[in-house]
Order: C-alpha cells, then sequence, then structure tokens
C-alpha cells in the first residue's frame, strides 16, 4: 500500500525532473501560474517516458523543496558572508533560476569551466 509519497527521489529522477524543468516552455508555464496542478501533470508524463514513476504533486513538492533550499541558501550566504555552502544540484537549480542555459558541466562532465563565473553573481549585484 506504499503511495510512493514519502519515496526517496534518486540522483537520477532529481536530475530528469531538472532538465524538465530547464525547458524553456515549462518555465514560461510556471512562470507566474498559481494553479499549475496541469503543468506538473505534464512533467509527471515526461517523468513517465524517462521511466519514472512520479504523480504530479511529487514533482510538485520535490519543485518547490529544491526551490526552498536553493533560496535559503542563497540568502544564508549573502547574509551571513559564508563560504558558498552548497546544496546537492545547486549549479543546476542556480541555471534555471537564473535563466542561464545549463552547460555540460552540470551533467557531471568533465568541463566545470563553464559555471564557474555564475557563482558569484549575487556579490557583483550588491
Amino acid at each position: 500500500n506504499d503511495t510512493g509519497a514519502g519515496k526517496h527521489w534518486s540522483d537520477n529522477e532529481v536530475r530528469a525532473l531538472i532538465n524538465i524543468w530547464s525547458d524553456e516552455k515549462i518555465q514560461q508555464m510556471l512562470e507566474g501560474a498559481t494553479r499549475n496542478k496541469e503543468i506538473f501533470e505534464e512533467i509527471a508524463r515526461r517523468l513517465m517516458k524517462r521511466g519514472i514513476d512520479r504523480d504530479w504533486k511529487q514533482c510538485r513538492t520535490k519543485y518547490k523543496n529544491l526551490k526552498y533550499e536553493y533560496r535559503a541558501l542563497q540568502k544564508e550566504n549573502e547574509h551571513l558572508g559564508n563560504p558558498r555552502r552548497k546544496m546537492r544540484f545547486y549549479d543546476e537549480v542556480d541555471s534555471i533560476l537564473r535563466r542561464q542555459p545549463l552547460g555540460p558541466s552540470s551533467w557531471g562532465c568533465e568541463s566545470s569551466s563553464l559555471l564557474s563565473g555564475t557563482k558569484n553573481f549575487s556579490d557583483e549585484m550588491k
């Protein structure tokens, strides 16, 4: 009777969700949408095509948690002046929320120089 609601997301599942979230059409639909069930149903359908069985509520919850963790981390690092503590998938979420294309380095490839310039963007804006 496990509905999977509390089922842990594997890294591959999170990467697939982030990949779909990074789609320009999905981003445009999510922008300013308050009733977004249909959007997350679409995301869940796309995940199913990749062999990942998650319902729209699970997708929405994971999306919200990733955004929340990212924003909390940004706030903490800006206000406390901490060395930038990182979260899992930080670069991927950062590139989406800053509307920058995902480079190969964000998917674990060898080249890590593509995103190296984006990490201190908020420092430049002060």
